[in-house]
C-alpha cells in the first residue's frame, strides 16, 4: 500500500494513532492530510494537520518534544494510520506522556502492574481527580506536602536499611518510589527523562572504569 492508496475523508484528512515504539502505549490521536503525511515521511518526524488552527503542525517544533518515526502502518481499509515513534518528551500538551489519562471505565480485574502503568494512573489522578483517592489528596495539597512525604519515606528507607530487614526495606522503598513518582507528575518529569539521565551516567561510568584499567 502507498500514500495514493489511502482514503482521506471529505476534508482531506486521515486519523493517525501515535504509539510508543518501545512500550506500545497509545500516545495521542491526531490527523494528517496528504502534505503533512509526506512531510512526516520525508523528515522522519510526525507532522500533523491542526483542525483548530487550520495549519500544518510539526510536533516538537516549539516544545522540543519531537516524535521520531519508526514506522507508519495503514489499517485494512486504508482509512486510518498507526504511527510508531520514539519520543523526545511528553506527547500531550499538558505535559503527560500520553493524552489518554482520563479513565472512563475500568474493569475490576486490574491490568498487570508496571511502573509505566502506575505513572499513567498518577497522571490520570492529577488531570481527573477522584474523590477519596490518596493520590488526589496529595495533588490537592501541592508540592510542599508531596516533598514532605518524600522526605519522610526517605528516612523510613534509611531506617529499614540500617535495620537489615529486607522485607521492611522493600516495603519502604516501594512507598518512597510511589511518592517520588507523584512528585515527578506534579513537576512534569517523565520516566523517559529519568531513563535518559541514568543512561548518560552509565556511559560516564563505563568510561571511568576503562580509564582505571589503563
Amino acid at each position: 500500500m502507498t500514500v495514493n492508496d489511502l482514503k482521506f475523508d471529505k476534508d482531506g484528512l486521515i486519523p493517525a494513532i501515535v504509539t510508543d515504539a518501545e512500550s506500545g502505549e497509545v500516545l495521542t490521536l491526531a490527523y494528517m492530510n496528504r502534505e503533512s503525511l509526506e512531510i512526516s515521511i520525508k523528515k522522519g518526524l510526525t507532522c500533523f494537520w491542526s483542525r483548530s488552527r487550520q495549519e500544518l503542525w510539526l510536533k516538537g517544533e516549539t516544545s522540543g518534544n519531537y516524535q521520531h518515526i519508526r514506522s507508519i502502518t495503514a489499517d485494512c481499509d486504508g482509512d486510518a494510520l498507526n504511527v510508531k515513534v520514539i519520543k523526545d518528551g511528553p506527547a500531550c500538551h499538558l505535559g503527560t506522556d500520553s493524552c489518554f489519562t482520563n479513565i472512563i471505565f475500568e474493569t475490576e480485574d486490574p491490568e498487570p502492574f508496571s511502573v509505566d502503568g502506575l505513572y499513567r494512573l498518577l497522571c490520570g489522578r492529577k488531570t481527573a481527580p477522584k474523590e477519596g483517592s490518596y493520590t488526589t489528596y496529595l495533588f490537592e495539597k501541592g508540592i510542599d506536602k508531596i516533598l514532605k512525604k518524600v522526605g519522610e519515606e526517605s528516612t523510613e528507607v534509611i531506617i529499614a536499611g540500617k535495620g537489615g530487614d529486607k522485607n521492611e526495606a522493600v516495603y519502604e522503598i516501594a512507598d518512597l518510589m510511589y511518592h517520588v513518582m507523584v512528585m515527578m507528575v506534579e513537576m512534569g518529569i517523565t520516566p523517559e527523562e529519568i531513563e535518559k539521565e541514568l543512561a548518560s551516567r552509565h556511559v560516564i561510568d563505563k568510561k571511568v572504569k576503562q580509564e582505571k584499567m589503563v
